[in-house]
């Protein structure tokens, strides 16, 4: 088997090439990447004779379909902004694929997947991915599920490279029209910031607000759990405390919208000189603390009795302690396996449905995926409780 690692010098993609390195069945990793000198510097890292690099631009669409024939799967570790452009290549290519933002860009050539019988799995990462299947596991418990509230903790700079930047800004941008909940059948627009929760996640991270963030969740979870009867599906998210803080004071003020604005008979976005800043500031790329969290609540009914299952997410703290997890990489690492897993699962013949997918569809089986995690040092936690149901005896466990 051979792996397309498309963006494969970046900081999370990197990580997920690392986790193809020490566990996937791969015979040839190739890191495909614009940026020559940190693409060859991550083949020197990783020291293994079955990875190689190539350089490629995803604007030049023939060179790189030309590149990507012949491999397995495409690990699509780009940008948001190019998704559509890299999507469209892996499917005239003839490869599987998969990315880590699932915005719906990749919509388009489900029927050439599905002409070619491959699998596009679009958006896995740790949320959206993991997120769906830990939501699944305890759905699938139940008879009829009433509310399903998805919610993470991202602990990370704000601007440690473009993508990330550019993730902030697009979840909060004012005129994004996909920030929707599900409620009663419908999807219903919100704007930033909107329904504030107080969610306890795990240590060291602690209670916080979260507000409703424009996640694939929202929408796949819906299509997933039609047959149950879901009435409402959350999704929520924050960042270090001081990320929200600026975030919100851009909001605040207009900033997010990104307006031009003139400097020395110059027109540029104001939001595109934040950014700038940010990437290249102290303030901009490092925090305090590193890691991700997850906290997923699904309330249903099982026989007659109401039900809440609440799973949380736990990983190698990044104080140094464990090899691997220091500093930022307790955050990267958190998104680049679940990616990695997901990627080796397709080529293996593992997920059977083709075309453009989703977690739900690809992984029905969230307990074999949790089972991956927890070689890498990574546990899914399960809690259960009856609801106005005192006879009961509620249970824990990993």
């Amino acid at each position: 088997m051979k792996v397309f690692c498309l963006g494969g010098a970046g900081k999370i993609a990197r990580e997920a090439v690392l986790d193809l390195v020490q566990y996937s069945k791969f015979e040839k990793i190739t890191i495909a990447d614009y940026n020559e000198e940190e693409g060859k510097r991550v083949v020197e890292w990783l020291n293994d004779p079955r990875v190689d690099f190539v350089k490629v631009n995803v604007h030049n669409h023939d060179d790189t379909v030309a590149k990507m024939k012949g491999y397995d799967i495409v690990m699509d570790g780009t940008t948001i902004a190019l998704n559509g452009k890299t999507t469209a290549c892996i499917a005239e290519a003839g490869c599987h694929g998969i990315n880590l933002n699932g915005f719906g860009e990749e919509d388009p050539y489900h029927e050439i997947f599905v002409e070619k019988e491959k699998t596009c799995l679009p958006g896995f990462g740790m949320t959206p991915g993991l997120t769906q299947l830990m939501a699944m596991h305890a759905a699938n418990q139940l008879d009829t599920v009433e509310s399903v509230r998805v919610s993470h903790g991202s602990y990370r700079p704000i601007a440690f490279s473009k993508s990330i930047t550019e993730t902030t800004t697009y979840e909060y941008d004012p005129e994004l029209p996909g920030r929707v909940v599900y409620e009663n059948g419908e999807f219903i627009q919100v704007p930033p910031f909107a329904r504030p929760k107080e969610i306890k996640l795990p240590e060291p991270y602690g209670t916080g607000t979260q507000y409703i963030i424009p996640h694939a969740e929202t929408k796949t979870l819906a299509k997933a759990l039609e047959s149950k009867n879901v009435q409402l599906i959350e999704v929520r998210g924050t960042w270090p405390e001081q990320n929200m803080k600026l975030v919100r004071a851009l909001y605040e003020y207009g900033i997010l919208r990104n307006e031009s604005i003139k400097i020395n008979d110059q027109e540029v976005g104001i939001m595109d000189c934040i950014a700038e800043y940010l990437s290249q500031s102290k303030e901009g790329t490092e925090t305090k603390l590193y890691g991700y969290a997850l906290h997923i609540e699904v309330i249903g009914m099982k026989d007659r009795d109401k039900v809440k299952h609440v799973l949380t997410h736990t990983h190698p703290t990044s104080d140094g302690s464990v090899e691997g997890w220091e500093g930022l990489r307790a955050y990267t690492r958190n998104v680049a396996i679940p990616f990695a897993i997901a990627t080796g699962m397709i080529a293996e013949g593992l997920v059977h449905e083709k075309g453009i997918i989703t977690p739900e569809e690809a992984f029905k089986s969230p307990s074999l995926f949790f089972e991956e995690l927890e070689k890498r040092g990574i546990f899914v936690h399960k809690e259960m409780e009856f609801i106005n149901v005192p006879a009961k005896v509620n249970s824990n466990s990993k």
